[in-house]
């Protein structure tokens, strides 16, 4: 609130009244003004003031800095010199459709001929709009004067006592836990398509489905147990607003998804055991710490995120920046000797292995006082015989976590739709149904037929057997 020479000339003139009601406004608002200044002031303060050791999840969003400002965008496209790639014909045409022949022209409106010049082939795919089906079943019963009751063979069309068809329950779950589409818009979809159904009546379903499917989904797990390289990553995830965690184990085929309350070493040893006989490649989260394997690979990446955070609290730190330095330069090596093994001998490879571990043992020794040497310093004594576990076992063994994050993906998109679950069987169905389809897709098969021929397998009474991997059809094959 202003006022001008002459307002306040005016004002005074009023009287006593209407001058003291205004010096008591313009007192109010600069008390407001003054704690809303305060207020501001209080978050840049602690936006500066997070440690580099917090972890993501601890920080507000605030405070975190815009990683996106100055990264140059990616060119849309294909790269120059590679082939285009068109829409395929389809295999299968299942409407044929003429137009009749136009009797004026649409330009210059004067009459065409009656017979055309040529016929032109169009082809329009999509999907039928306004189309649901109901289907009456007459299914036949016949009385067993061994079991002594009625019988009658099975309708593999739904789920036991249910109107609703498997596939729209299987279609809904996957747009719903791999696709991230709430379930508010899957109810409209439907209404849309000639169907009307509740939330309650999709996700009762979908926990239904995720019971049907469950010996499925341990024998995912048994898979993962048995690989040859296991990867794991968790997250943040939320059950009726109580705070949960989101695991993931799985290797190149397949994945397996846990929803837990606990983010401990008892979760890893109650999905893989407290033995894995194969490779573990994580983070430097602690809870990989206590499980016994035949070797770890802790993730570079996550070692290179720590160093930058440190970088945006010390840009201007000499002694800091001598030590990442040192360190990102041991790593890229490490990388560069991974990518340039063409040429190189088995005993040039040992020779420069045992170089680097040198570089390493000689760099967590270096005596420091400055507070975040020492704690990287920490976190490589802790784990030097978990860094080049890559280099052994070339090339099954990557140096980072890639994979595990990209499983982590899918989860966290729909997290930001649905924010987690409002019950523990919601959330068991979840993680069953996230773990067939994301294994299907990395198969390379279709996710809603695999799982819908699963759900039928189990309806039949028939037991469930999951479909080979591709590297299990090539030994198949062989």
């Amino acid at each position: 609130m202003t006022l001008t020479y002459e307002q306040a000339v005016a004002l005074y003139h009023q009287g006593l009244d209407p001058t003291v009601a205004m010096l008591l406004a313009l007192v109010e608002e600069n008390t407001r003004l003054r704690a809303d200044n305060e207020e501001l002031k209080g978050t840049l303060n602690a936006a500066q003031a997070v440690q580099p050791s917090a972890p993501s999840g601890s920080i507000p969003p605030y405070a975190k800095p815009n990683t996106a400002r100055g990264r140059r965008r990616r060119r849309p496209g294909r790269k120059k010199g590679h082939p285009g790639v068109t829409r395929a014909r389809p295999e299968r045409i299942d409407e044929v459709k003429s137009h009749p022949p136009l009797a004026d022209c649409p330009l210059c409106h004067k009459p065409l001929p009656q017979r055309p010049s040529e016929i032109r082939e169009r082809i329009i795919e999509g999907l039928v709009a306004h189309k649901s089906n109901a289907t009456l079943h007459q299914i036949p019963r016949q009385y067993c004067c061994s079991c002594e009751k009625m019988v009658e063979p099975a309708v593999l069309a739904a789920m036991a006592h249910d109107r609703i068809s498997l596939y729209t329950y299987v279609l809904t779950a996957w747009l719903h836990y791999r696709c991230g589409m709430s379930t508010a818009n899957l109810v409209a979809l439907l209404a849309h398509s000639g169907l009307e159904i509740s939330p309650g009546t999709l996700t009762q379903g979908w926990q239904r489905l995720g019971t049907l499917l469950s010996p499925a989904y341990d024998q995912i797990l048994a898979r993962v147990k048995s690989s040859l390289v296991l990867m794991a990553d968790e997250t943040g995830w939320r059950i009726h607003g109580v705070t949960h965690w989101l695991w993931y184990f799985g290797c190149t085929y397949w994945s397996y998804y846990l929803i837990d309350r606990h983010r401990g070493t008892a979760v890893v040893n109650k999905v893989i055991g407290t033995v894995f006989e194969g490779v573990l490649l994580v983070d430097f989260w602690g809870a990989y710490n206590a499980i016994k394997t035949w070797a770890k690979q802790r993730c570079i990446f996550h070692l290179f995120t720590a160093l930058k955070k440190v970088d945006r609290q010390r840009p201007h730190d000499a002694v800091w920046r001598d030590f990442r330095q040192r360190v990102k330069r041991l790593f890229k090596d490490a990388v560069r000797l991974l990518d340039n093994d063409n040429g190189l001998g088995q005993p040039t490879l040992d020779r420069r292995r045992q170089l680097l571990a040198d570089r390493l043992a000689a760099l967590v020794v270096v005596p420091s006082d400055h507070k975040e040497v020492r704690r990287i310093q920490k976190r490589l004594r802790r784990h030097r015989d978990e860094l080049f576990t890559f280099l052994d076992y070339v090339p099954l063994v990557s140096p980072y976590n890639n994979h595990s994050e990209q499983q982590m993906r899918g989860p966290v998109l729909c997290r930001r739709v649905s924010q987690g679950n409002r019950s523990r069987a919601g959330a068991n169905a979840q993680a069953i149904l996230m773990s067939l389809f994301r294994s299907m897709e990395l198969h390379g098969r279709n996710p809603v037929d695999e799982v819908l021929r699963l759900a039928q397998t189990a309806i039949a009474g028939k037991p469930l057997v999951l479909p080979p991997s591709p590297d299990e059809a090539d030994q198949i094959a062989a």
